[in-house]
């Protein structure tokens, strides 16, 4: 893969200063991760609302905004803690003031939707509407913001795939041999993750809600389950008797388990309700 960049320096702005980075602003560097991050946090703002009328909320904007707030709350600390627990805890343990440095990256998508989850029932008890139906409408917005993280990743050149012969192969500095473009899978599969919710979202209107949660957890765990298979591990690889999983793998585990518990329990709950 060939990196092309284009800069324009001023007295106070940079342009693609670094592959990183957006814009320097006053020696400030906008990283393309925070941008996308915005990016991800407007549109949620965007979506929710419209997205509500399926499950037949009638949340205020700034019911809406104190989701939201909850929402970015969750995805940043769990994102981050998440991180240091599950792939680098000794580290973190040797150097605890660079868990606060999030500019250096590093977040963990399982820790992230946990601290969604944490938050988002938070919020739900204090707005006195069912989890679930929040949740519902969630992952649609929540899955087109992790496929923009994805598309950080691949900006950044980091999470890269294991060696390939596949013809749409790609190069990426510091590593050998042509490599799976695992993040570009990363965004097709969350992008992916999100139509079939909302398509889900719509056709189950008029049922118990709690389906498209459950679909949810089902497609991300075992998506990111086959994802792992052709991305380098950045972490030990943990063995579990014959199998040898990445750390990845293994979070997606218990995803997979609630999501088939609720898939179950809904389906029960929809046909006893038909």
């Amino acid at each position: 893969m060939h990196v092309v960049e284009w800069a324009y320096t001023g007295a106070v702005v940079s342009f693609f200063p670094s592959r990183v980075v957006a814009v320097s602003l006053f020696g400030f560097g906008v990283h393309w991760y925070g941008i996308l991050y915005i990016a991800a946090f407007l549109l949620a703002f965007l979506l929710l609302p419209r997205l509500q009328k399926e499950r037949g909320l009638t949340l205020s904007r700034n019911d809406w905004s104190d989701v939201l707030t909850s929402g970015i709350l969750g995805v940043l600390i769990g994102g981050r803690i998440g991180y240091v627990l599950f792939y680098h805890p000794v580290y973190f343990v040797l150097h605890p003031l660079e868990i606060a440095a999030v500019w250096n990256g590093g977040m963990s998508s399982h820790g992230g939707l946990l601290g969604v989850g944490i938050a988002l029932l938070l919020v739900t008890r204090r707005l006195h509407i069912p989890l679930l139906v929040l949740l519902d409408i969630a992952v649609v917005p929540g899955a087109v913001g992790l496929a923009l993280g994805r598309l950080g990743n691949f900006i950044n050149l980091e999470l890269v795939g294991t060696v390939t012969s596949l013809p749409w192969g790609m190069s990426f500095p510091g590593f050998d041999g042509m490599r799976h473009p695992v993040q570009l899978y990363a965004v097709a599969k969350d992008l992916l993750i999100a139509a079939v919710c909302l398509w889900h979202l719509r056709r189950t209107r008029l049922l118990r809600p709690g389906g498209t949660f459950a679909l949810f957890l089902l497609l991300y765990g075992v998506l990111r389950f086959l994802v792992e298979f052709v991305r380098a591990p950045d972490s030990p690889l943990v063995p579990l008797g014959l199998f040898t999983l990445t750390r990845g793998q293994l979070y997606s585990l218990p995803l997979l388990l609630l999501g088939i518990v609720l898939w179950v329990r809904w389906k029960f709950a929809a046909r006893a309700s038909s």
